[in-house]
């Protein structure tokens, strides 16, 4: 079983005729043959796409027209912030199961309105401000660099963009690989958190180990600890590694993220990563030592 995406999953592109989303296109089409299936533009459907390498995919004018047409189940948005939170609405509205929104910057005002029609739909939204989702050899949705990765045993689930690679680049070094990637993202208001990606990796057959990379500010870490206690006594753990970036961050001063500020003495690296380890996960002393540090749970 795979984490939310595999080699059938069926991708549309939301942003698909900008630089950006035309790139990132273009290295999901060339990685183990991502199925992208189609672009959406209100302006420029009955068009096509045409990437640098000749490859080419139909553009519709909606994303309901294009689910319809391709029978696609997933959505990447590279749409600029002032127009991402009606871009997701429109997948939601479309009834797309798996919406990926990669765009850095959208107001937290709007992520509010697209967070209340989300929890009313049946649709799962990761993101946005994140780099997606990669399940190795299978498929890519996102910005993930596809040749550090190789397929393994390790679930990685990561606030941080760059985080994110590094603990696969160390997975894969110690010959561990990986089962699926997913970078959830840093902004305060999104849709997937720690906890529903736990709760796939700790369901998913395939995957024996699991690294969480979390940062200052919020409270998804410790959520996500209480969470992992609930499910030990149940009799469901899995070994873990994890990291707290930010550690040396000033209280009340945004890092990175927009999610990623210490404030009202909560928020802090201290108390995450006490929570982590009262969960029984060993934290790493550096983002470099992730891949080490999961060996030396692995081995006991």
């Amino acid at each position: 079983m795979s984490i939310l995406v595999d080699k059938n999953t069926k991708i549309i592109v939301q942003g698909l005729t900008g630089k950006t989303g035309g790139f990132h296109t273009e290295q999901a089409l060339a990685y183990h043959g991502t199925q992208m299936v189609a672009g959406v533009h209100p302006t420029k459907g009955g068009t096509n796409w045409t990437g640098s390498h000749g490859e080419t995919l139909p553009i519709y004018g909606s994303v309901a027209e294009a689910k319809e047409r391709t029978g696609a189940d997933a959505t990447v948005i590279y749409v600029p912030p002032a127009g991402a939170a009606d871009a997701i609405i429109e997948a939601i509205e479309a009834e797309i199961p798996f919406i990926t929104c990669i765009t850095e910057g959208i107001p937290v005002l709007d992520m509010v309105r697209v967070k209340a029609r989300l929890d009313r739909s049946n649709s799962r939204l990761l993101g946005p401000n994140c780099p997606g989702i990669l399940t190795p050899e299978q498929c890519k949705i996102g910005i993930m660099p596809g040749n550090i990765f190789s397929k393994g045993s390790v679930g990685v689930v990561s606030r941080s963009g760059t985080l994110t690679y590094e603990a696969v680049f160390q997975t894969t070094n110690a010959g561990l690989g990986q089962t699926t990637a997913v970078g959830i993202g840093g902004d305060p208001v999104k849709g997937t958190e720690f906890i529903d990606v736990l709760e796939m990796f700790l369901a998913d057959d395939e995957t024996h180990s699991i690294i969480m990379i979390g940062e200052i500010g919020g409270g998804a870490e410790e959520d996500a600890a209480q969470f992992l206690i609930d499910e030990a006594k149940k009799g469901r753990s899995k070994p873990m590694a994890g990291f707290i970036a930010g550690r040396t961050a000033p209280a009340g001063r945004t890092m990175g993220h927009a999610g990623a500020i210490v404030s009202g003495g909560k928020g802090d690296a201290e108390s995450k990563i006490a929570a982590m380890e009262a969960a029984g996960i060993r934290v790493s002393p550096s983002p470099a030592r992730l891949g080490h540090t999961l060996l030396e749970v692995l081995k006991g």
